[in-house]
């Protein structure tokens, strides 16, 4: 009997989740720390380096260094569809770029060449202020098509509906606040993914996102871009 009612009662807590992250309204503020019901931590046995060196990725517990070369991904070993993720990340020099893929194909990945990013995912963009300074310098040109506060974006062949306010031609999902915090400092990022619809909170609040997102699974892949990364607190829960 008391085995039964655990069940009754695991089941209805998780449909308590799934309502609340079907939710089509934003939620606002909603500092998730990745602790509760269903959530588990991902560290190296979860991962996969997919096209960098054996030096790329360097993993001290939950603690997970990235060289930022080369350019590529490392992925989960495991496939996701709905989901919830939580990580926390700094870049350890200015400029520096990197981000979270979301729902990437095994195609994107097979054979996938050193300095080379898949052509498939929803990019989840962890970029630091002085990008946008440094591509200014470099450029002569106002880097008014990207932020450095959390855009969120299809790549390549994947396919989104951005959510609002816009890039100028439309392709990225603009944050609604400036609230990345700069090198050297900690960010917290909480991504949730459900039915073809990716929401991301910065630092606890909601800010960018998009649906009707196409392949909607797949492998959730970090990002080698150039730079030196550091991650922790890497955790997820999977949702019906």
């Amino acid at each position: 009997m008391h085995r039964v009612s655990f069940v009754l009662l695991l089941g209805l807590a998780w449909s308590s989740v799934f309502t609340l992250a079907q939710e089509s309204q934003p939620l606002g503020k909603a500092f998730v720390d990745g602790t509760g019901l269903g959530w588990r931590s991902l560290g190296e046995a979860d991962f996969v380096n997919v096209n960098g060196r054996p030096d790329t990725w360097t993993w001290k517990g939950d603690f997970l260094t990235c060289s930022g070369l080369p350019i590529g991904v490392m992925r989960t070993r495991q496939a996701f569809a709905n989901f919830e993720m939580v990580v926390d990340w700094r870049h350890l020099r200015s400029a520096g770029n990197s981000g979270i893929f979301v729902w990437v194909p095994e195609i994107a990945l097979t054979g996938l060449k050193p300095d080379a990013l898949p052509e498939y995912g929803i990019e989840v963009q962890a970029l630091d202020h002085g990008f946008a300074e440094q591509y200014e310098k470099r450029s002569g040109k106002k880097g008014n098509w990207f932020t450095t506060n959390g855009d969120v974006f299809a790549v390549g062949k994947s396919k989104m509906n951005p959510f609002s306010p816009t890039s100028p031609d439309g392709s990225r999902s603009f944050p609604r606040k400036q609230l990345s915090k700069g090198v050297g400092e900690w960010n917290h990022y909480y991504v949730r993914g459900i039915n073809g619809e990716v929401r991301l909170w910065v630092n606890g609040e909601e800010v960018s996102g998009g649906n009707n997102c196409a392949p909607r699974t797949g492998y959730l892949c970090l990002e080698s871009e150039g730079s030196p990364i550091e991650f922790k607190n890497i955790r997820i829960r999977e949702l019906p």
